[in-house]
């Protein structure tokens, strides 16, 4: 059974960095898109970051876009996610996940990242 692990989460003052990682992709690794989004209890799920199958095409959110990095390290098969000047708005439950299918992974991105496995989440909070 193929599970998302993801760790690298935790407090950070604002101003600060963190890189997030996602492993136990399995047989989804690279194969379609893999991506970050986050959740803040009560508000929509965010697109983070989305890395297509060809390892180098990526996609950010525009709330991130120049201070987020999504990466792939493939003797690994994990997928990272570098996030710098963090803001206190950043703070959120981040999750990894896989597209199950062939997807555009733009729009799996931008509208409904499904189907997809997903991992339990990780925790940021950005401190003021």
């Amino acid at each position: 059974q193929v599970q998302l692990v993801e760790s690298g989460g935790g407090s950070v003052q604002a101003g600060g960095s963190l890189r997030l990682s996602c492993t136990g992709f399995g047989g989804f690794y690279s194969r379609y898109c893999m991506g970050w989004f986050r959740q803040v209890p009560g508000k929509e799920r965010e697109g983070v970051a989305v890395i297509y199958n060809d390892g180098t095409s990526r996609y950010y959110g525009n709330s991130v876009k120049g201070r987020a990095t999504i990466s792939q390290d493939d003797a690994k098969q994990a997928v990272y996610l570098e996030m710098r000047s963090l803001k206190p708005e950043d703070s959120a439950m981040y999750f990894c996940a896989a597209a199950q299918r062939w997807v555009s992974c733009f729009n799996w991105f931008q509208e409904r990242p499904e189907p997809a496995i997903w991992g339990q989440g990780t925790q940021v909070t950005v401190s003021s």
